[in-house]
């Protein structure tokens, strides 16, 4: 089986979260750009991946396509993902590795696992191990709203519409608290404040995690890589952090640390499938439960549904709790119902785009 055609596809689609998108990402946040892998193979499969390129999407879009496109075009897939994968990260280690050219791996690492699957003629998740759930709980992602009455009004409404548990991003003490009154004692609230605190703050604010009885304190402290100071304060409250690391490597530091409670791999951003396991494995040998990141929609939501189905422990997924524009996958994505998300069983990751939105928000 041949690679005979790679495409690389850059699509901007509007989001509403009812707030005004200021608070985490340099501008106003409010559409998911999304930088998608097309491989079309010489017998008729086609796979999609899907890199990490919030902002960054034209960084992420030329990775892809000048330095691992050219690398696989006409390639004969006569070797498995991951060698694939580790092929594409020694060859282009000295282009970074972390950022762009990670998440743009990553892509492509999902697209081949796709076709993996589709070739064996079975769910992703068959490919990975033993599936353990055919439907995995969901927690509502908020975004910032830095708002008291707006976080309560969400809050409010994510419970109503059957959320059991509620990640905010919310860094103002009086917020989150409004946050717990509005979700009640029974919902599980996680915190995420990407890295806005130094260390002294972080540790004054468990006294807020403990009052909310927070299931976990998310990227407490900047930079997302002192492991030191993360493992002094997960010693005193159970943290969660990943979302930035790249690759198995990092995560092995990071667990031998004791820096993390809950390790949160993105997939789309880590180093796609391959390294998302590798993760997984390490993080048991750890005795530690994979929280996944996954704010995002496309392959890489789908692709993270395949690998709750094998993780072990009580694993949730993020659910970006935002209303998009246009649904990009055909026949609609597999959204929460009572909290609640259902995972594919259809060969591959159980992912085709909508050729209209596709055309519609696709950016020449």
């Amino acid at each position: 089986m041949k690679i005979n055609a790679i495409d690389v596809i850059e699509l901007v689609i509007p989001f509403d979260d009812g707030g005004r998108g200021m608070g985490i990402t340099p501008g106003r946040w409010d559409s998911v750009d999304s930088v998608l892998i097309r491989i079309e193979t010489d017998t008729g499969l086609v796979g999609w991946g899907d890199c990490f390129s919030y902002v960054c999407r034209t960084a992420t879009a030329a990775a892809a396509r000048d330095m691992i496109r050219p690398m696989l075009l006409g390639r004969e897939l006569d070797a498995t993902p991951e060698k694939l994968n580790h092929e594409l990260q020694k060859r282009l280690h000295i282009f970074g590795r972390y950022g762009v050219t990670l998440f743009a791996i990553s892509g492509f690492d999902i697209a081949l696992w796709d076709i993996a699957a589709q070739h064996a003629g079975k769910p992703l998740h068959a490919l990975l191990g033993q599936a353990w759930r055919d439907q995995v709980e969901a927690y509502a992602s908020l975004v910032r709203y830095a708002d008291v009455e707006l976080v309560q009004h969400f809050c409010r409404q994510a419970v109503q519409q059957g959320y059991r548990n509620i990640k905010l991003h919310e860094i103002d003490p009086e917020v989150i608290r409004a946050a717990r009154r509005a979700s009640g004692p029974e919902v599980g609230i996680s915190v995420d404040v990407n890295c806005a605190w130094d260390a002294e703050q972080a540790r004054e604010r468990l006294a807020v995690m403990r009052e909310i009885d927070a299931a976990w304190l998310e990227e407490p402290v900047f930079p997302p890589e002192d492991f030191e100071t993360l493992a002094a304060l997960n010693a005193e409250f159970a943290l969660g952090a990943g979302e930035n690391a790249c690759t198995r490597h990092e995560f092995r530091k990071m667990m031998q640390a004791g820096a993390v409670r809950y390790p949160q791999p993105s997939v789309i951003k880590v180093g796609g499938v391959s390294e998302f396991m590798a993760v997984a494995h390490e993080a048991q040998e750890h005795g530690l439960s994979v929280m996944p990141h996954s704010p995002y929609f496309g392959p890489g939501y789908f692709a993270t549904l395949h690998l709750a189905a094998v993780l072990h422990g009580a694993p949730l997924f993020e659910h970006l709790y935002v209303t998009l524009e246009g649904d990009l996958a055909q026949g609609g994505t597999p959204l929460p119902v009572d909290g609640r998300v259902t995972i594919p069983q259809t060969p591959g990751l159980g992912f085709i785009p909508d050729p209209a939105i596709l055309q519609r928000y696709r950016i020449a």
